[in-house]
Protein backbone atom coordinates (compact mmCIF):
# COMPACT_ATOMS: atom_id res chain seq x y z
CA UNK A 1 0.00 0.00 0.00
CA UNK A 2 1.23 3.47 -0.78
CA UNK A 3 1.49 6.10 1.93
CA UNK A 4 -0.92 8.97 2.39
CA UNK A 5 -0.14 12.38 0.95
CA UNK A 6 0.97 14.87 3.57
CA UNK A 7 -0.34 18.43 3.84
CA UNK A 8 2.90 19.70 2.32
CA UNK A 9 4.04 17.27 -0.42
CA UNK A 10 7.77 16.64 -0.57
CA UNK A 11 9.65 17.93 -3.62
CA UNK A 12 13.39 18.34 -4.33
CA UNK A 13 13.00 21.98 -3.29
CA UNK A 14 13.13 20.63 0.26
CA UNK A 15 16.69 19.40 -0.26
CA UNK A 16 19.26 21.49 1.52
CA UNK A 17 22.77 22.28 0.24
CA UNK A 18 24.85 19.21 -0.58
CA UNK A 19 28.20 21.01 -0.60
CA UNK A 20 31.03 18.89 0.73
CA UNK A 21 29.24 15.61 0.05
CA UNK A 22 30.43 13.03 -2.46
CA UNK A 23 27.69 11.05 -4.19
CA UNK A 24 28.07 8.01 -6.43
CA UNK A 25 25.08 7.15 -8.63
CA UNK A 26 25.05 3.96 -10.70
CA UNK A 27 23.29 3.95 -14.04
CA UNK A 28 23.74 7.72 -14.23
CA UNK A 29 23.88 8.01 -18.02
CA UNK A 30 20.09 8.23 -18.46
CA UNK A 31 16.68 8.11 -16.82
CA UNK A 32 16.38 8.09 -13.06
CA UNK A 33 20.12 7.96 -12.43
CA UNK A 34 20.84 11.01 -14.56
CA UNK A 35 18.11 13.02 -12.85
CA UNK A 36 19.33 12.03 -9.38
CA UNK A 37 22.92 12.92 -10.29
CA UNK A 38 21.83 16.25 -11.77
CA UNK A 39 19.76 17.31 -8.76
CA UNK A 40 22.54 16.43 -6.32
CA UNK A 41 25.12 18.29 -8.43
CA UNK A 42 22.78 21.28 -8.70
CA UNK A 43 22.88 21.51 -4.91
CA UNK A 44 26.66 21.35 -4.67
CA UNK A 45 27.43 17.65 -4.31
CA UNK A 46 30.55 16.19 -5.90
CA UNK A 47 29.02 13.51 -8.14
CA UNK A 48 30.55 10.36 -9.56
CA UNK A 49 28.40 9.22 -12.49
CA UNK A 50 28.87 5.46 -12.70
CA UNK A 51 28.09 4.29 -16.24
CA UNK A 52 28.76 1.06 -18.12
CA UNK A 53 29.68 2.82 -21.36
CA UNK A 54 32.28 5.60 -21.21
CA UNK A 55 31.03 7.44 -24.31
CA UNK A 56 27.43 7.49 -23.10
CA UNK A 57 28.68 8.55 -19.69
CA UNK A 58 30.57 11.53 -21.13
CA UNK A 59 27.51 12.58 -23.14
CA UNK A 60 25.41 12.41 -19.96
CA UNK A 61 28.04 14.43 -18.10
CA UNK A 62 27.82 17.20 -20.68
CA UNK A 63 24.04 17.22 -20.35
CA UNK A 64 24.31 17.40 -16.55
CA UNK A 65 26.77 20.27 -16.72
CA UNK A 66 24.51 22.20 -19.07
CA UNK A 67 21.41 21.63 -16.94
CA UNK A 68 23.18 22.65 -13.76
CA UNK A 69 24.74 25.71 -15.42
CA UNK A 70 21.22 26.92 -16.21
CA UNK A 71 20.76 27.21 -12.44
CA UNK A 72 23.87 29.34 -12.11
CA UNK A 73 25.95 26.53 -10.60
CA UNK A 74 29.17 25.00 -11.86
CA UNK A 75 28.77 21.24 -11.51
CA UNK A 76 31.37 19.09 -9.80
CA UNK A 77 30.91 15.78 -11.59
CA UNK A 78 32.86 13.14 -13.45
CA UNK A 79 32.32 9.75 -15.05
CA UNK A 80 33.25 6.43 -13.47
CA UNK A 81 33.18 3.41 -15.78
CA UNK A 82 31.30 0.64 -13.99
CA UNK A 83 29.48 -2.47 -15.20
CA UNK A 84 27.66 -3.97 -12.21
CA UNK A 85 27.15 -7.19 -14.20
CA UNK A 86 30.90 -7.89 -14.00
CA UNK A 87 32.32 -8.43 -10.50
CA UNK A 88 35.88 -7.90 -11.66
CA UNK A 89 34.77 -4.58 -13.12
CA UNK A 90 33.02 -3.72 -9.85
CA UNK A 91 36.29 -4.30 -8.00
CA UNK A 92 38.22 -2.13 -10.45
CA UNK A 93 35.70 0.67 -10.14
CA UNK A 94 35.68 0.54 -6.33
CA UNK A 95 39.47 0.69 -6.29
CA UNK A 96 39.36 3.67 -8.66
CA UNK A 97 36.91 5.48 -6.37
CA UNK A 98 39.27 4.89 -3.43
CA UNK A 99 42.06 6.51 -5.45
CA UNK A 100 39.93 9.53 -6.39
CA UNK A 101 38.05 10.20 -3.12
CA UNK A 102 38.71 9.94 0.63
CA UNK A 103 35.06 9.16 1.41
CA UNK A 104 31.65 8.56 -0.14
CA UNK A 105 28.64 10.17 1.52
CA UNK A 106 25.83 8.96 -0.75
CA UNK A 107 25.67 5.75 -2.77
CA UNK A 108 22.61 5.32 -5.00
CA UNK A 109 22.42 1.75 -6.29
CA UNK A 110 20.20 2.48 -9.29
CA UNK A 111 21.53 0.67 -12.38
CA UNK A 112 19.54 -2.32 -13.51
CA UNK A 113 17.84 -4.40 -16.17
CA UNK A 114 14.18 -5.38 -16.40
CA UNK A 115 12.65 -8.57 -17.78
CA UNK A 116 15.13 -9.40 -20.58
CA UNK A 117 15.37 -12.82 -22.22
CA UNK A 118 17.45 -15.26 -20.17
CA UNK A 119 21.06 -14.24 -19.91
CA UNK A 120 24.03 -14.47 -17.60
CA UNK A 121 26.43 -11.94 -16.12
CA UNK A 122 30.17 -12.12 -16.75
CA UNK A 123 30.37 -14.34 -13.65
CA UNK A 124 27.65 -16.74 -14.74
CA UNK A 125 24.75 -15.52 -12.59
CA UNK A 126 21.24 -15.03 -13.97
CA UNK A 127 21.38 -11.56 -15.49
CA UNK A 128 18.73 -9.74 -13.46
CA UNK A 129 19.67 -11.01 -10.02
CA UNK A 130 23.35 -10.67 -10.91
CA UNK A 131 23.01 -7.08 -12.14
CA UNK A 132 20.30 -5.63 -9.93
CA UNK A 133 21.35 -7.24 -6.65
CA UNK A 134 24.71 -9.03 -6.60
CA UNK A 135 26.65 -6.30 -8.41
CA UNK A 136 25.33 -3.65 -6.04
CA UNK A 137 25.86 -5.86 -3.00
CA UNK A 138 29.52 -6.20 -4.00
CA UNK A 139 29.89 -2.51 -4.82
CA UNK A 140 28.47 -1.43 -1.46
CA UNK A 141 30.72 -3.84 0.43
CA UNK A 142 33.82 -2.77 -1.45
CA UNK A 143 33.03 0.91 -0.86
CA UNK A 144 32.21 0.32 2.81
CA UNK A 145 35.52 1.75 4.12
CA UNK A 146 34.82 4.98 2.20
CA UNK A 147 31.20 5.05 3.37
CA UNK A 148 32.29 4.62 7.00
CA UNK A 149 34.98 7.29 6.63
CA UNK A 150 32.34 10.01 6.44
CA UNK A 151 29.69 11.13 8.90
CA UNK A 152 26.43 9.28 8.47
CA UNK A 153 26.75 8.12 4.86
CA UNK A 154 23.58 7.12 3.04
CA UNK A 155 23.11 3.97 0.89
CA UNK A 156 19.99 3.89 -1.31
CA UNK A 157 18.78 0.65 -2.88
CA UNK A 158 16.41 1.19 -5.79
CA UNK A 159 13.58 -1.33 -5.70
CA UNK A 160 10.26 -1.61 -7.55
CA UNK A 161 6.60 -2.40 -7.00
CA UNK A 162 7.58 -5.67 -8.71
CA UNK A 163 9.16 -6.81 -5.44
CA UNK A 164 5.60 -7.89 -4.53
CA UNK A 165 5.57 -10.63 -7.18
CA UNK A 166 6.35 -13.30 -4.61
CA UNK A 167 8.45 -14.50 -1.70
CA UNK A 168 12.15 -15.22 -2.05
CA UNK A 169 12.70 -18.43 -4.03
CA UNK A 170 15.58 -20.10 -2.23
CA UNK A 171 15.15 -23.32 -4.23
CA UNK A 172 15.85 -21.71 -7.60
CA UNK A 173 17.11 -18.23 -6.79
CA UNK A 174 19.55 -18.19 -9.73
CA UNK A 175 16.97 -19.60 -12.22
CA UNK A 176 19.02 -22.74 -12.79
CA UNK A 177 15.92 -24.96 -13.12
CA UNK A 178 13.61 -22.65 -15.03
CA UNK A 179 13.38 -18.99 -16.05
CA UNK A 180 10.52 -16.54 -15.96
CA UNK A 181 11.68 -13.04 -16.82
CA UNK A 182 9.14 -11.29 -14.54
CA UNK A 183 9.64 -13.72 -11.67
CA UNK A 184 13.40 -13.14 -11.86
CA UNK A 185 12.89 -9.38 -12.00
CA UNK A 186 10.66 -9.52 -8.94
CA UNK A 187 13.26 -11.64 -7.14
CA UNK A 188 15.97 -9.08 -7.91
CA UNK A 189 13.84 -6.19 -6.63
CA UNK A 190 12.83 -8.09 -3.49
CA UNK A 191 16.54 -8.76 -3.01
CA UNK A 192 17.23 -5.02 -3.15
CA UNK A 193 14.84 -4.49 -0.24
CA UNK A 194 16.06 -7.48 1.78
CA UNK A 195 19.60 -6.16 1.34
CA UNK A 196 18.72 -2.57 2.26
CA UNK A 197 16.97 -3.61 5.47
CA UNK A 198 19.63 -6.14 6.46
CA UNK A 199 22.38 -3.59 5.84
CA UNK A 200 20.60 -1.22 8.22
CA UNK A 201 20.29 -3.95 10.87
CA UNK A 202 23.98 -4.82 10.61
CA UNK A 203 25.09 -1.18 10.64
CA UNK A 204 22.98 -0.50 13.72
CA UNK A 205 24.30 -3.62 15.46
CA UNK A 206 27.87 -2.58 14.68
CA UNK A 207 27.29 0.96 15.91
CA UNK A 208 28.18 2.33 12.48
CA UNK A 209 26.97 5.77 11.41
CA UNK A 210 25.53 4.42 8.17
CA UNK A 211 21.95 4.92 6.98
CA UNK A 212 20.47 2.39 4.55
CA UNK A 213 17.24 3.36 2.79
CA UNK A 214 15.31 2.17 -0.26
CA UNK A 215 13.06 3.74 -2.85
CA UNK A 216 11.08 2.95 -5.96
CA UNK A 217 10.12 5.32 -8.80
CA UNK A 218 6.62 4.07 -9.49
CA UNK A 219 5.80 3.70 -13.17
CA UNK A 220 8.17 5.84 -15.20
CA UNK A 221 9.06 6.20 -18.85
CA UNK A 222 12.70 5.08 -18.80
CA UNK A 223 15.05 3.01 -20.95
CA UNK A 224 14.19 -0.08 -18.88
CA UNK A 225 11.18 -0.48 -21.16
CA UNK A 226 13.34 -1.22 -24.19
CA UNK A 227 12.32 -4.63 -25.59
CA UNK A 228 10.46 -5.42 -22.36
CA UNK A 229 7.15 -7.31 -22.54
CA UNK A 230 4.41 -5.79 -20.40
CA UNK A 231 3.54 -9.10 -18.78
CA UNK A 232 4.54 -12.76 -19.06
CA UNK A 233 1.96 -13.37 -21.80
CA UNK A 234 1.98 -9.94 -23.46
CA UNK A 235 5.15 -9.91 -25.59
CA UNK A 236 4.87 -6.22 -26.41
CA UNK A 237 7.36 -3.81 -24.96
CA UNK A 238 9.43 -0.84 -25.98
CA UNK A 239 7.14 1.87 -27.37
CA UNK A 240 3.97 0.48 -25.78
CA UNK A 241 5.58 0.11 -22.38
CA UNK A 242 6.92 3.64 -22.51
CA UNK A 243 3.52 4.92 -23.66
CA UNK A 244 1.96 3.23 -20.61
CA UNK A 245 4.51 4.96 -18.42
CA UNK A 246 3.55 8.31 -19.91
CA UNK A 247 -0.20 7.64 -19.71
CA UNK A 248 -0.60 6.40 -16.13
CA UNK A 249 2.83 7.01 -14.62
CA UNK A 250 5.14 10.00 -14.55
CA UNK A 251 8.33 11.13 -16.32
CA UNK A 252 11.79 10.07 -15.09
CA UNK A 253 12.38 13.48 -13.51
CA UNK A 254 9.45 12.82 -11.18
CA UNK A 255 10.28 9.15 -10.80
CA UNK A 256 13.63 10.26 -9.38
CA UNK A 257 11.99 12.13 -6.49
CA UNK A 258 11.63 9.12 -4.15
CA UNK A 259 15.29 8.26 -4.81
CA UNK A 260 16.33 11.81 -3.99
CA UNK A 261 14.32 11.82 -0.80
CA UNK A 262 15.87 8.52 0.26
CA UNK A 263 19.33 9.86 -0.60
CA UNK A 264 19.30 13.33 0.88
CA UNK A 265 16.26 14.12 3.02
CA UNK A 266 17.77 14.91 6.45
CA UNK A 267 14.66 13.48 8.11
CA UNK A 268 14.93 10.08 6.39
CA UNK A 269 15.66 7.22 8.77
CA UNK A 270 17.47 3.97 8.24
CA UNK A 271 15.19 1.23 6.98
CA UNK A 272 12.66 3.59 5.39
CA UNK A 273 11.25 2.84 1.94
CA UNK A 274 10.04 5.72 -0.24
CA UNK A 275 7.66 5.64 -3.18
CA UNK A 276 4.98 7.71 -4.95
CA UNK A 277 1.77 8.24 -2.97
CA UNK A 278 -0.70 7.83 -5.86
CA UNK A 279 -2.86 4.87 -6.83
CA UNK A 280 -0.84 1.65 -6.93
CA UNK A 281 2.32 3.60 -6.19
CA UNK A 282 2.51 4.44 -9.91
CA UNK A 283 3.00 8.18 -9.56
CA UNK A 284 2.73 11.00 -7.06
CA UNK A 285 4.79 12.65 -4.35
CA UNK A 286 7.42 10.59 -2.47
CA UNK A 287 6.31 9.30 0.93
CA UNK A 288 7.48 6.55 3.29
CA UNK A 289 5.58 3.36 2.60
CA UNK A 290 5.41 -0.23 3.72
CA UNK A 291 6.96 -2.91 1.50
CA UNK A 292 5.55 -6.42 1.19
CA UNK A 293 5.83 -8.72 4.19
CA UNK A 294 8.47 -10.73 2.33
CA UNK A 295 10.84 -7.74 2.41
CA UNK A 296 10.92 -7.85 6.22
CA UNK A 297 11.64 -11.59 6.51
CA UNK A 298 14.85 -11.62 8.56
CA UNK A 299 15.51 -15.31 7.87
CA UNK A 300 15.41 -14.74 4.12
CA UNK A 301 17.56 -11.62 4.55
CA UNK A 302 20.20 -13.59 6.46
CA UNK A 303 20.12 -16.38 3.87
CA UNK A 304 20.47 -13.92 0.99
CA UNK A 305 23.29 -12.02 2.71
CA UNK A 306 25.26 -15.24 3.31
CA UNK A 307 24.76 -16.47 -0.27
CA UNK A 308 25.60 -13.04 -1.73
CA UNK A 309 28.81 -12.83 0.29
CA UNK A 310 29.73 -16.35 -0.86
CA UNK A 311 28.98 -15.69 -4.54
CA UNK A 312 30.65 -12.27 -4.72
CA UNK A 313 33.51 -12.80 -2.27
CA UNK A 314 32.57 -9.56 -0.49
CA UNK A 315 31.97 -9.99 3.23
CA UNK A 316 31.42 -6.50 4.72
CA UNK A 317 34.13 -7.27 7.29
CA UNK A 318 34.23 -3.66 8.50
CA UNK A 319 30.78 -4.09 10.04
CA UNK A 320 31.53 -7.48 11.57
CA UNK A 321 34.76 -6.19 13.15
CA UNK A 322 33.10 -3.32 15.04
Amino acid sequence: MSGQRSAAPWTPDALGPQDGRTALVTGANSGLGLHVATELARRGADVLMACRDAARGEAALERLRADVADSGVKASAEVLVLDVADLAGVRRAAAEVAERRASVDVLVNNAGVMAPPFGRTADGFELQVGTNHLGHFALTGLLLPLLLAGDGARVVSVASVAHRFGPLDREDYLSERSYSRWHAYGQSKLSNLLFALELQRRARSAGAALVSTAAHPGLSDTNLWKATPLAPHVPVGGALGRALGRAVGHPPARGAWPLLRAAADPAARGGQYFGPDGFGGWKGFPVPERASAAAYDTADAAWLWARSAEWTGVGFEELAAR
